[in-house]
């Protein structure tokens, strides 16, 4: 059984993963399977189990949203005065007791939506501790192939996690589905315990002795690549929440297509991701956001010529190209960024920009789609994508020119 397993990781990961890593694969892999198997179902428990309102539970998902933002950088800022490792078993704490309470709200759609409220929380406060540590565990021309490796763990875990989910559903119930939920995610916390190393070889040997708020308000280039990743977070999350409706409203598909298609998007970045990692090493960070970012919103434009599911696929697979370069190069940029003492707190930032773009794409593509059309989305999307890539490339440039007594951009010009 075990040459199998190491057949499979070799195609997926290759010989060359640095092993200080092994463990945080482990727990991207774990932590996405337990998180997919319960967030593709908790918006269809809320409205069919607990009969809540849809825009109650629109309003729940916006303020799990924002309270993520907060807690990403929190649980960054403070990981960087005490270690990563205790902002990541909390995080894993915190997640495990959110889908028990899941099922300890007894059918009330009130404390089922105050559940999804605090989510964010639990889901986010050790997710800047986690990225950080990637780069604390790899030197910083290793960081781009080791925040590659980490996402193709992730995406694998997102492989199957709906298909856990559904097949918890089918042979139990809801409360099967949260146990089971709750039993992956007690796993990601056991693993972190036995394997989560205390510090990486690459930390800062000290604490900061500076607000971390401080340094990242004045650092123009840090400022303005937080700018681009807000814009590239609203495509990205349009592609997760508003392309399927688009293309099940206004183009004909059914939701059982949808859910073919989708997974073309994890198995793409499960075998590719490292692969286009290594065939695109030598090319400059601001050329790779310059190509990926427009990739991953212009192809959005084919839908308002021609919707035939061989356009759809193409639309899908450009995409994925572009998100499998933007990812591990934005990761990369901004740890290169961050003063080693702050690295945390960066994450933590570029992070939030995350729980915006959830927040904040949906209601907004929604919007633009019912005042002006389909077409009229699409064009705001590729425009946003245009606006992410011009703003990303110019931050990495600026930090070029960075001056003798400002932080050192380190890797963001590798």
């Amino acid at each position: 059984m075990v040459r199998p397993f190491q057949a499979l990781y070799r195609v997926i990961f290759g010989s060359e993963t640095d092993p200080a890593l092994r463990p945080i694969l482990g727990i991207n892999f774990v932590g996405s399977l337990a998180g997919s198997t319960v967030w593709s179902f908790v918006g269809i428990w809320a409205i069919e189990s607990l009969h809540a309102d849809q825009s109650a539970l629109g309003l729940a998902y916006l303020i799990s949203a924002m309270i993520g933002v907060g807690a990403g950088y929190l649980g960054g800022h403070l990981s960087d005065y005490v270690g990563r490792r205790p902002l990541i078993l909390a995080g894993w704490l915190g997640q495990t007791g959110i889908v028990l309470a899941f099922l300890a709200t007894g059918g009330s759609a009130t404390a089922g939506l105050l559940v999804l409220c605090f989510s964010g929380l639990a889901f986010q406060i050790g997710n800047s501790a986690s990225q950080a540590l990637i780069a604390d565990l790899v030197p910083p021309e290793g960081h781009e192939a080791a925040f590659a490796a980490t996402r193709v763990a992730s995406n694998l875990g997102i492989t199957f996690g709906p298909p856990a989910g559904g097949l918890l559903l089918l042979i139990g119930s809801w409360n099967a589905l949260f146990v089971g939920a709750a039993v992956f995610s007690a796993l990601g916390f056991l693993i972190a315990v036995l394997f989560l190393p205390h510090r990486g070889a690459y930390a800062a040997e000290e604490p900061p002795s500076r607000g971390s708020f401080g340094v990242i308000a004045h650092d123009r280039p840090f400022l303005l690549f937080m700018v681009s990743a807000a814009f590239a977070w609203l495509v990205y999350v349009a592609f997760e929440t508003v392309l399927p409706i688009s293309l099940v409203s206004s183009h004909g598909y059914s939701s059982s297509t949808w859910g073919f298609l989708v997974i073309v998007n994890p198995l793409l970045v499960t075998f590719f991701q490292l692969r286009l990692t290594r065939w695109t090493s030598s090319v400059r960070p601001a050329v790779k956001l310059a190509v990926g970012l427009p990739l991953m919103g212009l192809p959005f434009l084919l839908l308002t010529v021609n919707d035939a599911l061989p356009v759809v696929m193409l639309i899908l697979f450009l995409f994925v190209i572009g998100e499998m370069l933007w990812v591990p190069t934005s990761q990369t940029v901004v740890a290169g960024l961050a003063p080693a003492d702050l690295r945390g707190a960066y994450m933590g930032a570029f992070g939030a920009m995350g729980a915006i773009g959830f927040a904040l794409a949906p209601f907004i593509g929604l919007q633009v789609r019912k005042s002006f059309g389909d077409s009229a989305m699409w064009v705001l999307e590729a425009a946003l994508s245009l606006v992410a890539a011009g703003t990303g490339a110019a931050a990495v440039r600026i930090a070029l020119g960075r001056g003798p007594d400002e932080p050192e951009p380190a890797s963001a010009t590798a």
